[in-house]
């Protein structure tokens, strides 16, 4: 099969249902970052960061507050802009640098923790799920430029 043809039969499955991926990726971002909110308490941070240094400390807080802000930027994004997302040629760049976001956090969950816990899969695949939802909009969008070149 042909790339555009191969191409082509992708499309008339995502075309459909491209809005919902965008929509359904808004949600996986929100509770992404409502999770994030949570890593104080959960990782027992108050105790566990004790054991850095004041820069160190701060920054790791900082870091996951900017990732909960990025994460619910994607959010509003995706749920109250996804016809915007999918219909512009801004918005199916913003699709594919969200994809490369979650495929980024997928990678850097194997090189950070592995994958031989149960924990660690999961995530890789909630991960996977976040580029899926992204990347293919964005794909179907991008395609006639990316064929061009």
């Amino acid at each position: 099969m042909e790339p555009s043809e191969w191409m082509q039969t992708v499309a008339a499955w995502i075309v459909p249902v491209k809005s919902d991926l965008v929509m359904a990726g808004g949600v996986l971002n929100a509770i992404t970052a409502v999770f994030h909110m949570t890593f104080w308490r959960l990782f027992n941070w108050r105790q566990d960061l004790r054991s850095l240094t004041f820069v160190n400390r701060g920054m790791v807080q900082i870091l996951n507050l900017c990732v909960a802000f990025v994460l619910a930027i994607f959010a509003y994004l995706s749920l109250a802009r996804a016809d915007d997302l999918i219909s512009s040629q801004l918005g199916s760049r913003l699709l594919a640098l969200i994809a490369l976001f979650w495929l980024a956090r997928a990678v850097e969950q194997a090189v950070f923790f592995g994958l031989r816990r149960r924990s660690s899969r999961a995530s890789f695949v909630i991960f996977l799920l976040g580029a899926s939802l992204y990347g293919a909009p964005a794909l179907v969008a991008l395609w006639p430029e990316l064929a061009s070149t």
